[in-house]
């Protein structure tokens, strides 16, 4: 697999030791495309550090990702305990929110009803809000008489990017659906670019082996109902840890495990 150069020299030169791995979350948004389906990724602006490359809507935990109303068995699911959890849950939506204008909420008095309207200038100004940390979700929702609809979020898996790397994450992917009568917008800051592709074209795109690994995973499925009928079977609490191998003529070989804690 093909990495960023910047990337091969951070390998080759790494002598440790590692920095902390930071939880985070990150959704792969899917919406139906005729009999298959296709995915939001977001191309990172140059400016990051992993500028250029495509990726899913996501980010770090931040303290105030703390949602009050959500599943009981997250921490099963996740492997983690349950205010941590809670909080891996809290950033997957407010990450969505903040990088595609996508919200995972509804009616509070009707649990099985998604918000629709959320890219008008009151909502883009809460959400913008959200994003400066001026207005934390469980202020936005409770003030808009929303409850989070985390039963929305399927959860897939977690990976723990390589100990050369400066900055590390824990990282949960979740898969959720493109909710009625949302839209998906580039509204971060943090990309260049956002489309809406299959699995197949992303085979021309630079990614990063998680998100190469998960559109294959998907791409296997075939269908959305089949994707969300494997979600349930999906081991999203042991991790996944990519290593490098630095050989003794300089090339590096990226060894991605088969099985969580591979």
């Amino acid at each position: 697999m093909v990495l960023p150069p910047a990337m091969l020299q951070r390998a080759r030169d790494f002598t440790g030791p590692p920095a902390p791995a930071r939880p985070a979350a990150t959704v792969v948004l899917l919406r139906p495309h005729g009999d298959a389906f296709q995915v939001y990724v977001l191309r990172r602006a140059t400016t990051m550090v992993f500028g250029g490359v495509y990726a899913f809507p996501g980010g770090s935990v931040d303290p105030s990702d703390r949602p009050e109303t959500v599943r009981s068995d997250w921490s099963e699911r996740l492997g983690v305990p349950d205010d941590q959890a809670r909080a891996v849950v809290g950033a997957a939506a407010r990450e969505l929110f903040e990088e595609s204008g996508i919200l995972l909420a509804g009616p509070t008095a009707e649990p099985d009803r998604t918000v629709t309207a959320v890219a008008t200038a009151d909502w883009e100004a809460d959400r913008a809000a959200v994003q400066r940390r001026e207005l934390t979700m469980t202020e936005l929702l409770l003030r808009r008489g929303l409850r989070l609809r985390d039963d929305l979020l399927l959860p897939w898996a977690r990976w723990i990017t390589p100990e050369f790397e400066p900055r590390r994450y824990d990282t949960w992917f979740f898969v959720a659906l493109l909710p009625e009568a949302q839209s998906a917008r580039d509204v971060s800051g943090e990309a260049d670019g956002t489309a809406w592709i299959s699995p197949a074209e992303s085979r021309e795109l630079p990614m990063l082996p998680p998100t190469l690994r998960t559109l294959r995973e998907l791409a296997a499925c075939g269908t959305i109902p089949e994707i969300v009928a494997a979600a349930a079977h999906r081991d999203a609490a042991s991790p996944l840890n990519p290593r490098i191998e630095v050989t003794a003529d300089g090339r590096v070989l990226l060894h991605v495990p088969d099985q969580p804690g591979g």
